[in-house]
């Protein structure tokens, strides 16, 4: 193993660990601002980091069978992949990682595998409702991805091409370069796509905050469920930087990604403090309306641009 390589793995660990850092803080300050919404005073913005430290000191000698422990794998491997061929900051030696060796469709093959690898461990959980909560994900999953994909497919239309180090390139000439500009209604469909992979409101039925607690963080155990925490702010982390490379021009810089990303997630939490939750067959049908005709309006419009 040459040196250059080395260098290039130990980059992509500081990579790794500061925007797992930067998640989690983002998901407490979050968390805070939106008990303040509410009329609560909420949790302190480092109690993320406090959860991960004392679940991780835990053991557990329950066992659910083989699968259900590597539901947690497969959920940090989804997180960790999206973000490892995703370039967060561009020309950047530390936070390139490994971009340049994938492309958009990669990216959202590993999106697909989070969620998949929990779904196949929390169906052998054995709690009766496991199912449900599966069916559930997994329908919405599908509903999402739907108007995400067409408007990527708008993106390689307008940019001819695939890959993400291109697609943010193609938006280095000023602010009116922006996707959100060029292309608006490719933005629109994949913002609203975004709530959903965020289980945001009116999107979160999976874990159903408002409702009695279950799910992975009431089934799931000690370090499994660190595991997951750590995953929680790596993949929010990972689809916010997704996010800004294909539609907001992407980051030269590391404190542009930190603007640029938080401002993304305080819009995702205007909407999230706006709106009650949708039940699954209400969520599912706007998914499958109003975004997906957008980004198939976005397609149209490119193709005849």
């Amino acid at each position: 193993m040459n040196l250059q390589l080395l260098t290039k793995i130990g980059y992509t660990c500081i990579s790794i660990a500061v925007m797992v850092i930067y998640g989690l803080l983002a998901g407490g300050i979050m968390a805070r601002i939106r008990a303040r919404a509410y009329g609560r005073y909420g949790i302190p913005v480092w109690q993320p980091f406090l959860d991960i430290l004392k679940n991780i000191t835990q053991r557990s000698a329950i066992s659910h069978g083989m699968m259900f422990y590597l539901g947690p794998v497969f959920r940090l491997t989804g997180g960790l992949g999206t973000y490892l061929f995703i370039p967060a900051v561009l020309g950047s030696a530390i936070f390139s990682n490994f971009s340049s060796a994938g492309d958009i469709f990669l990216v959202m093959y590993f999106i697909f595998l989070g969620q998949l690898g929990m779904a196949l461990g929390a169906g052998e959980g054995g709690h009766p409702y496991s199912g449900i909560a599966t069916a559930r994900g997994l329908a919405q999953m599908s509903a999402f991805e739907l108007p995400f994909a067409l408007s990527v497919i708008s993106l390689a239309i307008q940019y001819d091409t695939f890959s993400i180090i291109k697609i943010v390139e193609a938006q280095q000439y000023g602010v009116l370069s922006w996707t959100m500009f060029t292309n608006p209604l490719a933005t629109i469909a994949g913002f609203i796509a975004l709530l959903g992979m965020n289980m945001n409101a009116p999107f979160n039925i999976v874990i159903a905050p408002q409702e009695v607690p279950l799910g992975p963080p009431t089934e799931y155990p000690s370090q499994f469920l660190s595991m997951l925490q750590t995953n929680r702010g790596l993949f929010l982390a990972a689809k916010l930087t997704l996010f800004m490379n294909l539609f907001f021009g992407g980051a030269t810089s590391i404190w542009m990604l930190f603007v640029k990303t938080f401002i993304i997630l305080l819009a995702n939490l205007f909407v999230s403090v706006s709106f009650p939750r949708y039940k699954p067959e209400q969520s599912i049908r706007f998914f499958l309306k109003y975004p997906t005709v957008i980004g198939i309006l976005s397609i149209v419009f490119m193709m005849f641009k």
